[in-house]
């Protein structure tokens, strides 16, 4: 399967973080390693996408982040960790019904039934 990436992300991109931070919280590497594992390695996501929709979401309410706790002997850069808010788990079930639905309308004209 050919790489899926640009274009064919926008607009599915604030559901497929949701998704993401479903499964708990974390930094925004590990959002784009849960993303890549769920995409079988076909989802191809760079970090200058991710911030800015982290943000967005950050700001709708949707997530919730917070500066990781100092780690004794980790070097590097401190972690912001994001976490799934309730507004943001509604968000990902509408988000979810209306993916299901569109996934139905298009799967029908490809496939030549419509």
């Amino acid at each position: 399967m050919a790489d899926i990436v640009g274009d064919k992300l926008r607009g599915h991109l604030q559901d497929l973080v949701l998704a993401a931070l479903e499964r708990g919280e974390a930094h925004g590497l590990e959002i784009l390693r849960r993303l890549e594992a769920a995409g079988d390695g076909s989802l191809r996501l760079k970090e200058g996408s991710l911030y800015p929709t982290l943000y967005r979401l950050e700001s709708a309410g949707l997530v919730k982040a917070a500066w990781a706790e100092a780690t004794k002997g980790r070097r590097g850069p401190r972690r912001r960790i994001y976490r799934l808010t309730a507004k943001g788990a509604t968000a990902l079930a509408r988000g979810r019904s209306e993916w299901r639905a569109f996934a139905r309308v298009i799967g029908g004209i490809m496939r030549g039934t419509a």
